[in-house]
């Protein structure tokens, strides 16, 4: 495993997605230079700041791109920053890669920020492996949707739903998947988002017998398998997310404990998120 922690992770490009979501490319060169689909990073915004992992969308040249939800004390922080601003650490690339070989035909799906990101990731690394991939996304409304284009045009065939039906398909992406599974023209499923979408999936294409690989995003502390947060059980046995991770066979996951595991520290993440809005300031923010 190849690691970077400089004090110096430039971003030299941040745009929004949607309301709710943004983009951030920042340079990381170690990191841009052995990541693989599958793998994350951990970022550390400032000396005071808390370790989050994070799925990277693409690797290109010395830079990594990074999708972020608006949602806790360290997203809305890094919100606050600037083109030009640097990142104390960015740390990785983190946990196993996609076996990558040919599946045949290949479906990728998410409705979720991280997954959207390694949705990209993983169309681009499959495809170069020989596989008609099969992308597909879900949304609530048309207003959420990014990054269709990229998607639509680097899949075999893309397929967009919203819960509204608003824009592509109403419903979610299980929904279009089902019928595909009902046609036979699936070998293979990699997902990842959000955690109870992820069982029903795995519900869903365990009564086909498909290979079913989720993405479990465990809350972690310090990524490396010392602290035993992101702990998972698998057909029974514990794992880590971080080390055995991040993706498992979504047929063997304890989703009812994965589940359970996610709220743990809400209070904290709450406390949290109100020190830093009455604090009014950005510390280690340049």
């Amino acid at each position: 495993m190849q690691m970077e922690k400089n004090s110096e992770h430039e971003i030299t490009r941040k745009e929004n997605l949607n309301s709710a979501d943004y983009l951030v490319e920042v340079k990381a060169p170690l990191v841009a230079r052995k990541f693989k689909s599958g793998n994350f990073v951990i970022f550390l915004l400032h000396e005071k700041g808390e370790r989050i992992p994070m799925s990277v969308q693409r690797a290109e040249g010395d830079k990594i791109t990074v999708f972020f939800k608006k949602l806790g004390k360290t997203s809305r922080e890094l919100d606050s920053w600037n083109v030009g601003d640097s990142i104390k650490s960015v740390i990785g690339p983190m946990g196993n890669a996609i076996e990558l070989k040919k599946y045949g035909n290949v479906v990728v799906a998410s409705d979720l920020v991280c997954g959207h990101a390694e949705n990209y990731a993983a169309v681009k690394a499959l495809k170069d492996a020989g596989n008609h991939v099969i992308s597909m996304q879900s949304f609530p409304t048309k207003d959420d949707v990014y990054p269709r284009k990229e998607l639509s045009t680097m899949a075999d065939e893309y397929y967009l739903t919203t819960e509204d039906g608003s824009e592509g398909i109403k419903g979610h992406y299980t929904d279009v998947l089902k019928g595909l599974l009902d046609k036979n023209k699936v070998d293979m499923v990699f997902a990842g988002g959000e955690i109870p979408s992820l069982g029903k999936l795995s519900e869903l294409t365990k009564r086909y017998n498909i290979p079913t690989m989720v993405t479990l995003r465990q809350i972690m502390i310090d990524g490396t398998g010392m602290c035993g947060a992101c702990r998972v059980f698998i057909d029974g046995e514990m794992k880590l997310t971080c080390i055995d991770g991040p993706m498992f066979d979504g047929h063997k996951v304890n989703f009812e404990e994965v589940i359970a595991r996610l709220g743990m520290f809400r209070e904290e993440e709450s406390v949290a998120m109100d020190n830093y809005n009455n604090r009014g300031v950005h510390c280690g923010h340049k």
